[in-house]
């Protein structure tokens, strides 16, 4: 195959151009990347040098390791607390927009996301600090804002173990989004009380929602006290909660932060599960509010967004950090003078937000061909020493991200705060008890699936069409194939299930089975002939051309490579996907050779 994979051109055009990195290394990634993947990469790389240096910075990048997994630098940030400094007088922990995202779902190397690695890094970090909060900004629960009724269940149940999870974390509160009303404002109760959570909502008139509340920390100059509201979409939420009554953020916003500060907090930090255009006129509009979280008013599906770079807007600290639990923003906020009760003190930045925004886009840029590299291991085509030149230009992009993150001085008088944007990925580690919760959720959703979709039977098979027969099948009269297909990690895509008690999870089986959900095929339960990704996922089902081996058209002889990516192995759950390069992994002697 000599053409360009439509993926990775794709990908590689999206990379930031932002960098000086990029210009000075195109000529060399393009005669050391075409080394690679021979005409296809030279194909790809011609694109590239074509629109400068866009992307070039991501070839040039990895650590010297055997894998492209996250190193222990994991930030994206402005700096972090020197030991002269000493201990923050307390740590804001901030999320936007959750939706219900217990861990990442996929087969890539080292996804970002996972409550249990979240909870194992406020875990190492607690000698670090005196006092720390969570605050999240948008919706919390639920992937979408509504439910099905099929998965109804497993989604409340998901919930209740992300419940269970954040009361872990010492949560402070929240402003929901459309989302967290998905399975009644009743449910919703339960799972806030469940989680230890209040819900903000300083433009909400019902008593389920917080005005406002202030909590204290002492320090050597006396006591911080620290005002935490909440915002929500008077709309969208007023229309997803029936009868709740809601009012213009930008009024009802003036009038709570005087009145908190009437009250004698110091600093007033903002939850705000509205959209960023109109958080930022806010804070425009409003100036005295100290740290802005933003998240979406709704959420659907479970595409990731890429980071975003901090803002400082006058004095406001404006943060939207990853959603579905990619990435969670740090605050240390350092009070070195008297706070009298009322009195406002200001921040200065010593953390260096002015830099996040270079610092986001190179972290994107490495995770990027991080992915790359991860999917390059696996390839026959590339070379091991050209791979190893590529992981140690990755571990250049990652040595220069060290250097932008490296800590400025405090300034030599005032109070100041710190930033970073963290990435939640596998080396933060696991914290055991969270990822007993995770785990009890699907022990419970599979035990309960297997018997609620016992009787679930696929679709019948319209008069005249092919249905699905299993690989044994194909078997009789391909057996040279077969031997292929045993080696592929297809022939143990449904073990991998079992190993982790989601055999039976609606979220995953319909990608590690054959004909899901399809006429003549399976369904959760309905798999004794169809388990694993067997050669029909690929190639149609096989029942006309069995019965007619040697009539045209009956099966696909040669699948396109997009099928793979329209089928399962797309993003979110698996990243850097070359479809062509990774069909030459599956094929072998009688299989397409």
């Amino acid at each position: 195959m000599t053409s360009a994979a439509p993926s990775i051109r794709r990908a590689y055009l999206a990379l930031s151009a932002s960098h000086a990195l990029a210009r000075a290394r195109v000529r060399r990634a393009t005669t050391r990347f075409a080394m690679i993947l021979g005409a296809r990469a030279r194909s790809l790389l011609t694109s590239l040098t074509l629109v400068g240096a866009v992307g070039v910075a991501a070839l040039a990048g990895a650590c010297g390791t055997s894998s492209a997994t996250g190193s222990a630098s994991t930030t994206a940030s402005g700096g972090t607390a020197t030991a002269q400094e000493g201990k923050p007088t307390v740590r804001l922990y901030l999320l936007s927009s959750v939706a219900g995202a217990l861990e990442p779902c996929g087969c890539s190397k080292d996804q970002l996301g996972g409550i249990d690695h979240l909870a194992a890094f406020i875990t190492a970090e607690k000698p670090k600090v005196e006092q720390s909060v969570l605050l999240a900004a948008g919706p919390l629960f639920f992937l979408d804002p509504t439910l099905s009724p099929q998965k109804a269940t497993q989604d409340k149940w998901k919930a209740e173990a992300m419940a269970a999870s954040l009361a872990k974390l010492s949560p402070l509160g929240w402003a929901p989004g459309v989302n967290d009303y998905a399975a009644g404002a009743s449910d919703l109760q339960k799972l806030e009380a469940s989680a230890k959570l209040a819900r903000l909502g300083s433009n909400v008139t019902d008593k389920a929602f917080s005005q406002g509340t202030i909590a204290s920390y002492p320090h050597p100059g006396g006591t911080l006290r620290v005002g935490y509201l909440g915002l929500v979409d008077p709309k969208a939420l007023a229309d997803a909660a029936s009868g709740l009554q809601t009012s213009a953020p930008l009024d009802a916003l003036r009038e709570r932060v005087k009145a908190i500060r009437a009250d004698g907090a110091n600093l007033v930090v903002v939850s705000a599960a509205i959209q960023r255009g109109e958080a930022l006129r806010l804070v425009d509009a409003l100036p005295d509010i100290d740290v802005l979280v933003v998240g979406k008013p709704v959420e659907k599906g479970d595409l990731n967004d890429k980071p975003k770079a901090a803002q400082l807007v006058g004095q406001t600290l404006v943060v939207e950090t990853s959603n579905h639990l990619q990435t969670v923003g740090v605050v240390d906020l350092f009070v070195r003078e008297p706070t009298p009760q009322g009195q406002a003190i200001k921040l200065a930045d010593a953390g260096g937000v002015a830099r996040t925004e270079e610092i986001v886009g190179l972290t994107d840029q490495i995770r990027e061909l991080e992915n790359r590299i991860n999917g390059w291991e696996k390839d026959k085509v590339v070379k091991v020493e050209d791979l190893a030149a590529r992981k140690r230009d990755l571990e250049q992009l990652r040595r220069k991200k060290v250097d932008l993150e490296k800590d400025a001085p405090p300034p030599p008088s005032g109070s100041y705060f710190r930033y970073q944007l963290v990435e939640v990925r596998d080396s933060l580690g696991v914290d055991k008890d969270v990822a007993a919760e995770v785990l009890a959720y699907y022990k419970r959703v599979n035990d309960h699936n297997k018997t609620a979709f016992a009787d679930r039977k696929p679709v019948p098979v319209a008069d005249g069409q092919a249905s699905y027969m299993g690989i044994e099948n194909c078997t009789s009269c391909h057996a040279e194939e077969r031997a292929v297909w045993n080696k592929t990690q297809h022939a143990k895509a449904y073990e991998t299930l079992q190993k982790q008690f989601v055999e039976y999870n609606l979220d995953c089986v319909g990608c590690h089975v054959t004909g899901y959900e399809k006429p003549g095929g399976s369904t959760v339960t309905a798999v004794d002939k169809l388990k694993d990704v067997g050669c029909e996922v690929c190639h149609g089902p096989g029942s006309l051309h069995a019965n007619d081996p040697n009539k045209k058209g009956l099966i696909i002889v040669k699948p396109e490579p997009k099928t793979c990516v329209s089928e399962c192995h797309h993003p979110p759950h698996v990243e850097g996907f070359d479809p062509v390069a990774k069909m030459q992994q599956i094929l072998g002697p009688g299989h397409g050779l």
